[in-house]
Parts: C-alpha cells; sequence; structure tokens
C-alpha cells in the first residue's frame, strides 16, 4: 500500500531536536543558542513530545539538568545518545510517512551536508539509530539510495509537491538521476501525485541551494506563502520577481491558480565577517 508524506500541518506526535555541542558551528556562541533550544523544548513539550538527540552520555545528563531547572516535563523527552556533526535535524532526519490504514513508514534517504560542502558523516547514521531506539516495532524503515534533505520539499494535502531545481536537480546531490528519475522516487517514497518546479529565487548566504523552505511555503486550502523582495535596489530583487512570477504560473490538478501569500521582506542582516546571512520569514 502507498506510504504518504502529510503536509507540515498534520498531527504529529513529537518534534526531534539535534542538540548543539563543543564541537559545532555553534562552539563559541553555545550560551547564546542554548537557551532557545531549552525555549524550544518548552513550548513544545506543552503539546507533544521532544525527541532530542544528544552527542554524548555527557551532553545528555547537561541537557537534562538544564531542562529539568527550566521545570521541562522530562517524561515528554526522549533522548537518543549518538554523535552527530551538526544541529540541522529538518535536514537530516527521518521523513515520516503514513499509508491509508496509519501503518508508517520511516524514509532514511542519505544526507550529506548539502552537496558535501560540510562534515555529514555522522549526521547521515542519526536515523538508523532513531529506528532502533525509538520506532515501534510495526512502523517500517526505508533506506533510500537517494541524496535528500527535509528543507528540499514541500507538498500539501492534495498530494502536490513543491521544490526548487536549484537543490533537488543539483549535480552536488544525485548527477546520476534525470528530472524524471527523482520524480519517479518522489512518487514511490512519498507519494506525490504532481510537481511544481520553482526555477528562480535564492538567498545569499544560504548553503542550502535554494531549499524550497527558505522561499515557498504550503498552507492549506491552495495556499503559497512565499518570500517577496520590495526593495529594487537589493541584490534579491529580480531573482525573486521572477520566482513570483512564476508562482503566479502555477495552477492546481484541477487547473485553478493558487493563491499567493508574499512574506515580508527582512532587512538585511550580516555575520561578524561582514557576510550576508540568509534571512527568511518562510523558514
Amino acid at each position: 500500500m502507498q506510504f504518504t508524506l502529510l503536509p507540515e500541518w498534520a498531527e504529529q506526535d513529537a518534534v526531534m531536536l539535534t542538540w548543539p555541542h563543543l564541537d559545532t558551528d555553534w562552539s563559541d556562541i553555545l550560551d547564546k543558542v542554548e537557551p532557545v533550544y531549552v525555549a524550544l523544548c518548552q513550548q513544545i513539550s506543552q503539546v507533544e513530545d521532544v525527541v532530542i538527540v544528544a552527542h554524548n552520555e555527557s551532553l545528555k545528563a547537561h541537557i537534562s539538568n538544564l531542562l529539568k531547572n527550566h521545570e521541562v516535563d522530562l517524561t515528554k523527552v526522549h533522548f537518543v545518545v549518538t554523535p552527530c556533526n551538526d544541529t540541522w535535524a529538518r535536514d537530516h532526519g527521518p521523513i515520516t510517512t503514513q499509508n491509508a490504514e496509519g501503518k508508517l513508514s520511516i524514509k532514511d534517504f542519505t544526507f550529506t551536508g548539502w552537496g558535501n560542502k560540510f562534515a555529514a558523516e555522522l549526521d547521515n547514521k542519526i536515523n538508523k539509530v532513531l529506528v532502533n531506539e525509538l520506532a515501534a516495532p510495526e512502523n517500517d524503515y526505508d533506506v533510500v539510495d537517494m541524496v535528500l534533505e527535509g528543507g528540499g520539499i514541500e507538498i500539501n494535502e492534495a498530494g502536490t509537491l513543491l521544490t526548487t531545481t536549484e537543490c533537488l536537480l543539483n549535480d552536488n546531490r544525485n548527477p546520476e538521476l534525470s528530472k524524471d528519475d527523482v520524480e519517479a522516487i518522489l512518487k514511490d517514497k512519498l507519494g506525490a501525485k504532481d510537481f511544481l518546479w520553482v526555477d528562480h529565487g535564492y538567498l545569499a548566504g544560504d548553503d542550502t541551494d535554494s531549499h524550497i523552505d527558505t522561499l515557498v511555503r504550503f498552507a492549506p486550502g491552495n495556499t503559497l506563502v512565499y518570500v517577496g523582495c520590495d526593495n529594487e535596489n537589493d541584490e534579491h530583487y529580480s531573482a525573486l520577481a521572477k520566482m513570483a512570477e512564476q508562482l503566479r504560473s502555477f495552477r492546481t490538478p484541477s487547473g485553478e491558480a493558487y493563491k499567493l501569500i508574499d512574506l515580508p521582506w527582512p532587512k538585511a542582516i550580516f555575520d561578524d565577517e561582514g557576510y550576508r546571512l540568509p534571512a527568511t520569514y518562510a523558514n
């Protein structure tokens, strides 16, 4: 029976976080980052469980003390201890699909650090450990021989999958796969029925090769929420204008135009070395 990826707003049981540690890029600002993770746990645990990937047992103990001191209900927190390179759980984490009978199939695509830009060999092993330690025995575990990050795809309630050509067809991901090959795999593994390929749009400083979750998101009722740039002097203006034009041309399977909602354009943000960061309200 076909397993299908559910839209972002579907009911879920838990949120996965991979905790920052001293061997990640967050090392010099852990004192600023950890409070954000604690706040996430405080909010999430009020409505659902939290799965936390901890780099080692020492970090697990540290996180437990942090959460306990901030009155997080630890019965809602499930730890998995396994080495990790970084924190980007949306991209290296499992992609869970469901069939009509409610059975789950956990898809484990290959994660390569966004086209081998960063070390990812540890992150690519996390999903197997998660499944072995937390998944119910009746759930299916499916290792997929294709490079794919969770942030590179969006799907809606009709089974239409939204993505960017810059990411999914990039030679640094699956150079041996054609567009038709990619679509065939995503139909088989994620239950996609139709595809919308975004050919324009980018954010300066983005390491993901234009992940769709930084640019355009689905919302219920055939709605697309997207990043719009209203500053003609900004370097993004032309590319995002072309993206908006393409979005206006997209049609639902029944031939209707999508409802479009443009997000505010954020003020430019730069890191300490003067490089622009990929600020977006879509992500």
